[in-house]
């Protein structure tokens, strides 16, 4: 079933989180209407391949004038006319824009539909959506709302007293005029007290929008301290969430909104203050409240201008290599990596040619050998998005190389693994604004630096504990002690990886059962603390590898050979053979499940149960699959074609229904791979997977040993002919 059919048959309360990831950036009517083409596309790599992008863009718009022109219905062909022509404008320039759109909807569908399957959320999936956002952003809006209104009244406010001051300076002067014998005379007298009163009325209002000037100040203050910062604190733990396969991370332009509303109220008191400097050197007087409050304010003003800026110099894109762009914050040397920083205040005042430069390992923690450097230009000017809301962000594109030692030596590199050290990329610019000078700065979350793609999967191990367990942008120290997490945290994480990577998160009893696997008896206890070293540097009892590296070949395994099973739920998945038995035991003769090998790093084996003519119950376990010999044929066929040959019998399929009790062809029908060869003038061959079973392995349980690579038919003849020549000798099938 596609993806689109799985979302469209979610609850309500589901779909509506569906609802909220299509607008006008990825209407949901080109969704519906080229749903399997779009998820038969690699839109993560394209996300970051310029030229892949370009022809994807380019085979969207050819797939959505097919539709267009198929339509029957006269309104929807001309709304997919529309459709086309707003997409042409938007990503015709940018369509790796449009890649990184619909990979991020297509991710987020699938964590969405993961979410599904679990009974209940995650802690951290939870604490992000909390109920009271939606009713905090809003009461946001209405705040910064208020406070624009209260500017635009301060606007009107200086201009009257400016016109006021005016008159009263007419006034002034023309009674200064005037000769001095007329000063005593009673209409002088009249207009001196009227002048009075006009002071008089000028001094409240000087100190009234000083006052309506201090009560605004103060409410931008608490806005950005009580409310502001906590929501891009929010945003970027969000990020840091999302970068390990969490909930889809919300877009900046709500935050850039916000922040460039009180710059421009700012900006705007800072002017109406410079015009109330401007009125004292006309009209000043005794206590006049100007010239005492105005510096005071003013450095107020300046002093969050300054920290409203600085905070809004941010990283919205973490570095990531296109190759693996599922996986961010790991480098490796020599490949290149991606990253971009973004300014959320939008004002002419900063709109013009901002030097930004990156640097790497800025401030590296003392005793670290390992050190880089970027072989490309780090320097590069801010522009303004054409296809966004014109932001000022710059995009960066480095290559990073290890420094070289004397003598060929790196040094003692302490007690840290290549993993376990964490780097920082950070981000410095500099620019003068009405005479204030701003220094922006700062940096990625910490990343991992490789230099072999075998390290890959410990580094973004790594990267998942960081990013778990702490909201610190910068402790590269972490590892040196780190905390531990607990299994309700971790095994959330865990189901992500799968929904990243593989398509499905993990149910409630597939967490359940990698419990066992990494705690035993604890696995019951949601509260218990899992130590950084058991989950990914300890091995197995009684295995060559960690936990960690066990799962992570699964996935791979998944990702690339086993997606349309797995999705399909046909995989059991993490049993142990001690509950393959309890399930199988009373199942018919050819019931079979499928799970990963226990011994094996990216291994899947099946399980079936065969009778005996005594009526015994025994299982056979093949040899696990893996990588190598799930290339040379897809799994479903092998499970078709699968024959056992025992003592000479005709070879026969054992594999008959999959657990609990489904028909395998009903099951696996439609992945069979029906495509016979068509290479003339040869006859059509097919490869079968072939295992032979010897009688003199026990009863209890035996396994099944394929041999490598699956035969033809024309091999297979040949080896029954000389079948106590050609067949391997079978190991025990538990052994596995």
């Amino acid at each position: 079933m596609s993806q689109w059919k799985q979302i469209q048959q979610l609850e309500i309360r589901l779909l509506e989180h569906v609802d909220y990831l299509y607008d006008d950036n990825f209407p949901m009517d080109i969704r519906q209407g080229l749903a399997d083409w779009i998820e038969s596309q690699d839109w993560d790599t394209a996300a970051n391949d310029e030229s892949m992008a370009t022809v994807l863009f380019s085979n969207l718009l050819s797939q959505l004038e097919q539709v267009r022109l198929q339509e029957q219905n006269f309104l929807q062909r001309h709304n997919m006319k529309i459709i086309q022509q707003q997409l042409q404008m938007k990503y015709n320039s940018t369509p790796a824009v449009m890649a990184r759109v619909i990979s991020s909807c297509l991710r987020e569908e699938r964590r969405i539909l993961s979410s599904a399957c679990m009974q209940e959320q995650g802690p951290l999936e939870k604490s992000l959506q909390s109920s009271v956002a939606f009713e905090r952003q809003k009461n946001m809006d209405n705040r910064v709302g208020i406070i624009r209104g209260s500017v635009q009244l301060m606007d009107q406010a200086v201009k009257y007293i400016e016109d006021m001051q005016d008159d009263f300076d007419f006034r002034y002067k023309t009674l200064q005029s005037r000769d001095s014998t007329d000063r005593n005379s009673e209409m002088m007298k009249q207009e001196v007290t009227r002048l009075q009163e006009m002071l008089n009325r000028l001094d409240f209002k000087r100190k009234e929008i000083l006052a309506k000037m201090d009560v605004v100040v103060k409410e931008i203050d608490d806005l950005m301290t009580s409310q502001l910062n906590p929501e891009l604190q929010d945003w970027k733990r969000r990020q840091q969430v999302n970068a390990i396969g969490g909930p889809l991370l919300t877009g900046l332009d709500q935050l850039q909104s916000w922040f460039t509303l009180m710059a421009q109220s700012l900006f705007q008191i800072k002017r109406q203050l410079d015009k109330l400097g401007e009125l004292v050197v006309k009209v000043t007087y005794e206590g006049d409240p100007i010239p005492l409050q105005k510096p005071q304010m003013e450095e107020r003003v300046k002093y969050l201008i300054y920290h409203l800026i600085k905070s809004s110099f941010v990283v919205e894109k973490q570095p990531c290599m296109p190759t693996h762009p599922q996986k961010p914050l790991i480098i490796k040397t020599g490949v290149q990596f991606t990253t971009k920083v973004r300014l959320l205040v939008k004002l002419p005042e900063v709109d013009y040619q901002l030097k930004v430069k990156t640097t790497f390992d800025k401030d590296l923690p003392s005793g670290r050998v390992r050190q880089f450097f970027i072989l490309t230009n780090n320097t590069k000017v801010m522009d303004i998005e054409d296809y966004s809301n014109g932001c000022l962000s710059v995009e960066f594109r480095h290559l990073l190389k290890e420094k070289k030692y004397i003598n060929g030596t790196k040094g003692n590199e302490g007690l840290l693994s290549v993993t376990e050290e964490l780097h920082s990329l950070s981000f410095e610019a500099c620019f003068t604004v009405q005479g204030l000078t701003i220094d922006l700065e700062t940096c990625s979350l910490p990343l991992v630096v490789i230099s072999n793609v075998s390290q890959l999967p410990g580094g973004w191990a790594s990267v998942i504990w960081y990013n778990l367990l702490t909201d610190e942008p910068r402790n590269l120290a972490f590892f040196g002690n780190p905390p531990r997490a607990t299994w309700s945290q971790l095994s959330e994480v865990l189901s992500w990886q799968f929904s990243t990577f593989a398509g499905q998160g993990l149910n409630k009893e597939q967490l359940s059962m990698l419990g066992e696997k990494l705690l035993g008896q604890h696995a019951s206890c949601s509260d218990y603390q899992v130590s950084w070293s058991k989950f990914c540097k300890e091995n197995i009892a009684g295995k060559p590898f960690s936990f960690w590296m066990w799962l992570d070949s699964i996935l791979e395994l998944i990702k690339k050979h086993l997606l349309p099973v797995w999705n399909e739920n046909y995989i059991m998945g993490f049993v142990s053979k001690e509950m393959e038995r309890t399930l199988l035991k009373d199942k018919e003769q050819g019931t079979f499940l499928l799970r990963f090998s226990e011994s094996h790093l990216g291994g899947i084996t099946f399980t079936w149960v065969q009778h005996n003519e005594n009526g015994d119950m025994r299982l056979n376990s093949v040899e696990p699959y893996t990588k190598n010999r799930l290339s040379a044929l897809p799994f479903a066929d092998i499970i078709r074609d699968y024959k056992v040959i025992s003592d000479g019998v005709v070879p026969e399929n054992p594999l008959k229904f999959l657990y609990p009790n489904i028909p395998k062809d009903e099951a696996f029908g439609r992945l069979y791979n029906s495509q016979p060869s068509k290479v003339h003038p040869y006859i059509p061959s097919t490869l079968i997977p072939i295992s032979e079973l010897r009688s003199n392995v026990s009863t209890s349980s035996p396994s099944c040993q394929s041999p490598e690579p699956p035969m033809t038919p024309g091999e297979f003849d040949m080896l029954n002919e000389h079948l106590c020549f050609g067949m391997d000798t079978m190991s025990s099938p538990y052994s596995e």
